[in-house]
């Protein structure tokens, strides 16, 4: 990851999160074996320490991935249950049905169903709470990461996150807590516990809309309304909107291939409020069915890359960067019809539209939607006091520059 920041840089990215980097036996290492150490396959602490350094002077942020509802069966605590059994100090770190404990017969709770190699801890349990406080605190403080990513974090009580946040942003105040959670969750919501969550209502609604067209602009805006109503609006903005992840198919592939869908639910995602998200290798094309595919090492030869690709998604970062709209700006939908999709985002007093075709046939917005419009990627400056026509499976995006009122005239209000 070290060698390859400048391709990051490159590309716009100012935030790296990583799946688990911890001691593990597994290839996903989502059964932590030890919570301070970094896993051999991955290098060192040091190289860890590096890493943060690296992307803190690309203007680039750290976020770890933690595993804190269960832990690896290899884990020094569940070791010890095995070994010495109800005798053990740790026999209340876990949830035990019975003894003789055995991970063949899976007399314990786990992640999942039966996952003996995963047993689910006892986060109620004080010490275990402060065990994965302190390892919480550690990263942050002594390697400098930047804030987590909590893992089935919907499976661990409300009190264990609320202590952990707190102890965590009393460390470093503007780290960032972030939930994986697969549906609402407004319980954990709140402002003190976590910050957002990956965002899968959001993507399900894209793969509905734009993948394979289940649904319209329609359905998809009450969708996204529904989940923005659910929260309140600084959380929302927080919320890490991805098409596609570790745990899902891969966005080209619920396409069917069609890379012109790709990327108009790309343009959708980056000028919609909250966070835009990228699985690795979706810049450059990379499909892949449900895991293990979805989890492919990433395309790093570029004859093999769709380079059409990766400069669309380099000029939607740069578009989002260079406009405060894009990020900060109230969300307004304008028209709905069909596959056909406008809205607005506003911020201090500037406005920029974003029209997108999600159709084979072409789209025409009768209704004013600016006097002086910029086309934000070509440059053209033209007038929307008509409307708006759209090719198949076009979209566009423009800073609307209305004329100001003359003094004396309501001119402007009659347009």
């Amino acid at each position: 990851i070290i060698e390859k920041l400048d391709y990051l840089k490159d590309l716009g990215i100012n935030l790296v999160y990583l799946t688990p980097v911890f001691k593990s036996d597994s290839s996903h290492k989502y059964n932590t074996g030890d919570y301070y150490e970094i896993d051999p396959q991955f290098g060192t602490k040091e190289d860890a320490r590096e890493l943060v350094r690296s992307c803190h002077e690309r203007g680039m942020r750290v976020v770890f991935d933690a595993v804190f509802n269960h832990s690896g069966s290899d884990f020094f605590a569940f070791q010890d249950v095995l070994k010495n059994q109800e005798r053990s100090q740790y026999v209340d770190w876990y949830h035990i049905d019975s003894f003789p404990v055995e991970t063949g017969k899976v007399n314990y709770y786990t992640f999942a169903e039966r996952a003996a190699y995963m047993p689910k801890l006892n986060t109620a349990n004080q010490e275990v709470k402060d065990y994965l406080i302190e390892v919480g605190i550690y990263w942050v403080e002594e390697i400098g990461i930047d804030g987590w990513r909590l893992d089935v974090s919907d499976e661990v009580d409300h009190s264990f996150w609320r202590d952990f946040t707190k102890a965590v942003k009393a460390v470093r105040p503007d780290a960032v807590i972030i939930g994986e959670i697969m549906h609402e969750a407004p319980s954990f919501l709140r402002g003190d516990e976590m910050d957002g969550i990956m965002n899968y209502p959001f993507k399900v609604a894209m793969v509905d809309f734009f993948a394979t067209r289940k649904i319209d602009a329609e359905e998809f805006n009450g969708i996204l309304t529904r989940n923005r109503a659910s929260y309140m609006n600084s959380i929302s903005r927080q919320m890490w909107n991805l098409v596609g992840s570790h745990d899902t198919k891969r966005f080209l592939t619920e396409c069917d291939e069609k890379v012109d869908r790709l990327k108009l639910a790309t343009a959708f995602q980056f000028f919609y409020i909250g966070v835009p998200y990228i699985y690795y290798g979706d810049e450059v094309g990379m499909s892949g069915a449900l895991d293990p595919y979805c989890r492919g090492c990433m395309l790093w030869e570029e004859d093999e890359q769709d380079r059409d690709l990766h400069r669309f998604y380099k000029r939607l970062i740069h578009l989002r960067r260079l406009n405060k709209e894009l990020i900060y700006g109230d969300f307004e939908i304008l028209h709905l019809e069909g596959g056909l999709l406008v809205f607005r985002r506003t911020y201090e007093g500037k406005s920029i539209v974003v029209a997108i075709n999600n159709s084979d046939r072409e789209g025409h917005v009768k209704k004013r939607l600016g006097d002086k419009a910029v086309d934000l990627i070509t440059a053209e400056t033209l007038s929307l006091r008509k409307g708006l026509t759209l090719d198949p499976m076009e979209f566009r995006i423009f800073r609307i520059r209305n004329k100001e009122k003359r003094r004396g005239s309501d001119s402007e209000g009659r347009g």
